[in-house]
């Protein structure tokens, strides 16, 4: 009897070609091989790539360096993905290319907001 698999887990599939396709969009951005217009790519980092069950979507997760200009360099990846994508054809072989979307990481925001919150209520606990 099979055990239900948590639908948030990811299998080692998903995983291997999320990775793959990190790798690869981190080559092609690092060495300015997607022609974009108004961006430089090379101050892109992917942090992750999630792939869909099916592996026809990745989602790649990216952040301009110094999180400068994010919003504006996430529409552009978006608006010129098929680029990305046809550069991205030529590093990598798969039966199916996955579409890519591209989303800002949030991830270091995050961190922190939680550093800060947790330096206050160090703070706070001093003072009393």
């Amino acid at each position: 009897m099979r055990s239900k698999k948590n639908a948030r887990t990811l299998s080692q599939r998903q995983l291997r070609v999320g990775e793959m396709i990190k790798q690869a969009l981190g080559n092609i951005f690092m060495r300015g091989e997607a022609k974009l217009p108004n961006i430089e790519t090379s101050n892109i980092t992917v942090t992750e790539v999630r792939m869909s069950p099916d592996l026809k979507t990745a989602k790649a997760f990216v952040l301009p360096l110094g999180g400068k200009n994010a919003n504006e360099i996430i529409d552009v990846l978006k608006e010129f993905s098929f680029v990305v994508r046809k550069t991205l054809s030529k590093k990598i072989t798969m039966k199916f290319l996955p579409k890519i979307l591209f989303v800002k990481d949030e991830s270091f925001d995050y961190a922190e907001k939680i550093e800060n919150l947790i330096k206050n209520t160090n703070r706070q606990e001093k003072h009393e």
